[in-house]
């Protein structure tokens, strides 16, 4: 029913406010929102502040429901949250992880996880409404498979779906983890925007698309997959098997990579003391020793940036999006690196699609895939329920 999806995507309104977004009639509107709160699919949330007459009753969806999952498999690093129908987080967890691992390990650890969440919260698994996972790679959306995941490829043809289901009635749901993040933006937005990215960049790197208000995953799931754009077709070997990819030059490890060679060069005191501390060099090393002034680090990240800047102009050119928000380990890096794409962009796209663009990285930060799990849990468990279109 579009009157419940209104209301999530809008976290609340007025019956009026309701029946103005829906093109309804007050009367129409307010048959509909009690048949609702007969279900016990709305709630009435209080009334909301003053504009001079009566003041409206604030409508949600009933917080009674049960609880969303949220899972953001990363690379590297493993979250998980139980949020509420507003998706407001109750409980959150974070820990490192390695998916090279295969989903046998990794999924049982989420599984163990989960049970312990939601213990925590006095919940059993029956009040699970719905569960949104996110995965670093290329998903077939319609069957929630991984295909040829490059990062990850013992998971190729895995059905998480299939394990989760051993312990939870609910639905499951999974998509690339940008994908997700471009929900969670969406989500932040209320809508507002109908067409931009949000760039992922850590190990790998990837771009979810949203054009006309909606994530688009393109024919069979894999739009977005910037990461295997050629910048340099003399650069190194992906491990997608071409040369000179952006991830391959550009991402987490390159920026580390880059790091090394510099040590090895005799090029950074500073990116040696840190080598020498810690036996390796992340990339917010890199990002640190910039704003203490290092030159290589700096050259490094100007690099990384204007290369990830040269493939989005591409891109940008292709899309003309409104916004780019930039997310993933490489926002801990700072300023430079973000200027850095916005000068590669700006020099390499169309006037005309840089006009009005803006680059940023992204507000939710380090939430946006959690948040994304979120949305992706509710808005399609409303529809697979039958009470969503």
């Amino acid at each position: 029913m579009r009157l419940l999806e209104t209301t999530f995507w809008s976290a609340g309104g007025s019956r009026h406010g309701m029946a103005e977004q829906l093109g309804y009639s007050r009367s129409k509107a307010n048959a509909m929102i009690a048949g609702l709160l007969d279900q016990g699919l709305l709630a009435e949330a209080g009334l909301q502040a003053s504009s001079g007459g009566r003041r409206a009753e604030n409508l949600q969806i009933n917080g009674t429901l049960g609880v969303l999952v949220g899972v953001d498999i990363g690379a590297t690093s493993l979250d998980l949250a139980l949020l509420r129908p507003d998706l407001t987080p109750l409980v959150q967890h974070a820990e490192p992880a390695d998916v090279r691992q295969g989903p046998g390990v990794v999924l049982a650890r989420v599984r163990c996880l989960l049970r312990e969440l939601l213990g925590r919260q006095g919940l059993g698994a029956d009040q699970v409404m719905g569960i949104g996972i996110g995965v670093p790679g290329p998903v077939n959306f319609g069957i929630g498979q991984l295909v040829n995941p490059p990062l990850m490829p013992a998971w190729d043809g895995f059905s998480i779906r299939d394990c989760l289901r051993e312990d939870y009635a609910a639905p499951v749901f999974v998509d690339n983890d940008v994908n997700l993040m471009a929900l969670g933006e969406l989500w932040r937005l209320k809508r507002s925007l109908s067409n931009f990215l949000v760039i992922k960049v850590g190990t790998g790197i990837g771009c979810g698309i949203v054009c006309h208000g909606e994530v688009y995953r393109g024919a069979a799931g894999s739009a977005g997959d910037v990461g295997h754009i050629c910048v340099d077709q003399e650069g190194p070997r992906c491990h997608c098997g071409n040369l000179g990819c952006v991830e391959v030059m550009a991402a987490g490890p390159a920026i580390t990579r880059m790091a090394v060679q510099a040590v090895e060069a005799g090029e950074s005191a500073m990116l040696a003391e840190c080598l020498r501390d810690k036996g390796r060099i992340d990339a917010i090393d890199v990002g640190h020793a910039g704003r203490a002034g290092d030159a290589a680090a700096n050259a490094i990240i100007q690099r990384a940036g204007s290369l990830l800047g040269q493939m989005l102009a591409s891109v940008v050119n292709f899309f003309n999006p409104s916004h780019v928000f930039i997310g993933g380990g490489v926002t801990h890096i700072g300023p430079l690196f973000l200027a850095a794409v916005r000068q590669s962009v700006y020099q390499r796209s169309l006037a005309l699609s840089t006009r009005h663009l803006e680059i940023q990285y992204t507000p939710l930060g380090a939430q946006a895939g959690l948040i994304g799990a979120g949305v992706l849990a509710m808005q399609e468990t409303l529809k697979v329920r039958g009470v969503a279109p």
